[in-house]
């Protein structure tokens, strides 16, 4: 209720602020008394036909005043139901803009994510952890929101979405699209497991397509994992070292195992969901069985074996200089290693 109160007000506010200052010119074209006879009545309308057509000759020719801007006054904030303090707050923050439009893009931000559902507080709270949104168009925070509606975030799980990551109201669409056609396409996600990745995993909007592309095939290839379990494990949530230190560690210990064509292992695997929504305690008391010692000194050990890898195949690079045979040679060892060359190798198959 309150929330819906902020909103009018805001709505109300930024009309009593954009009024006009061009008056009508049929304000200038009555006759102040009122006719006396015949005579009279004819004079006056003769003049005031002649004036209504002076007058809007002038509006005319005449340069068209611009509107003005309102102004993100304290006033202003305290009537969208913002406390004393927090008015201060946001009028201080707008204060360090540049620009003349400033004020008007500011207004323009708190206008939508009033109407968005939120209330003085979360807005405040949006803003202090993402101030760019200062600075956003209006134009440009409608197509973003209705983007995302059209991905599937209806108003519940949209604003659920902004209050954890206000900053992917500042993500351009194209963007969005990218992202959006790569899990689709590459990854075969279904249209709902897409929203639920984007609703769960906001911040994947943000994250380059190749690393979303090699994480995508350490699991899917590497741990055997479905679009499903994935979806369900939150993993674009977590950097790719995350997930492969868990999984290392795993398996060096005999508690995982790759599956083999048929998807079949001589162990139970433990689930994706499993391995990586819980905290390092609780994984290595119930899932890896071992104590944190030695997860530390594992995780040292497995930290220098990747920068010899990546000084190892950067040296391969660098002298293969573009042979197609040497590069040919590369992706039959990323495919012995499961690297990205591997994965398009058994892409084709």
């Amino acid at each position: 209720m309150g929330t819906r109160v902020a909103a009018r007000q805001v709505l109300r506010w930024t009309g009593l602020n954009a009024t006009t200052s061009v008056f009508s010119p049929l304000q200038f074209g009555r006759c102040p008394l009122q006719p006396l006879c015949t005579g009279c009545r004819l004079f006056c309308s003769s003049s005031s036909h002649n004036a209504l057509r002076s007058t809007q000759h002038n509006h005319e020719l005449g340069p068209q005043p611009r509107e003005p801007v309102p102004e993100l006054s304290l006033r202003s904030l305290l009537d969208m139901g913002f406390t004393d303090s927090q008015a201060e707050q946001i009028h201080e923050a707008t204060s360090k803009l540049r620009g003349g439009s400033a004020a008007q893009h500011a207004l323009s931000t708190l206008t939508a994510l009033f109407v968005l559902g939120l209330n003085p507080s979360s807005v405040l709270k949006l803003l202090e952890k993402c101030p760019e949104l200062y600075t956003v168009k209006e134009s440009q925070l409608q197509q973003r929101m209705g983007n995302m509606r059209k991905l599937g975030l209806v108003e519940g799980s949209l604003q659920r979405v902004v209050s954890h990551y206000p900053q992917i109201l500042t993500v351009p669409v194209k963007t969005v699209k990218s992202v959006v056609a790569f899990l689709r396409e590459k990854c075969q996600f279904t249209v709902q497991q897409v929203t639920d990745i984007l609703r769960d995993s906001p911040a994947v909007v943000l994250e380059s397509v190749g690393q979303l592309e090699y994480k995508f095939q350490y699991v899917y290839f590497r741990m055997g994992v479905k679009q499903a379990e994935i979806v369900k494990s939150r993993l674009f949530r977590f950097t790719l070292d995350e997930v492969r230190c868990r999984h290392c560690f795993l398996e060096r210990r005999g508690l995982y195992e790759t599956p083999d064509k048929k998807g079949q292992t001589v162990i139970l695997n433990p689930k994706l969901d499993g391995i990586l929504s819980v905290d390092q305690d609780a994984f290595l008391a119930h899932v890896a069985n071992a104590p944190a010692e030695e997860y530390e000194v594992f995780r040292r050990l497995l930290a220098r074996e990747w920068q010899e890898e990546e000084r190892h195949y950067g040296s391969i690079e660098a002298d293969s200089g573009g042979d197609d045979d040497d590069e040919v040679e590369m992706d039959e060892e990323n495919e012995e290693t499961g690297g990205k060359g591997g994965y398009i190798k058994r892409r084709k198959k």
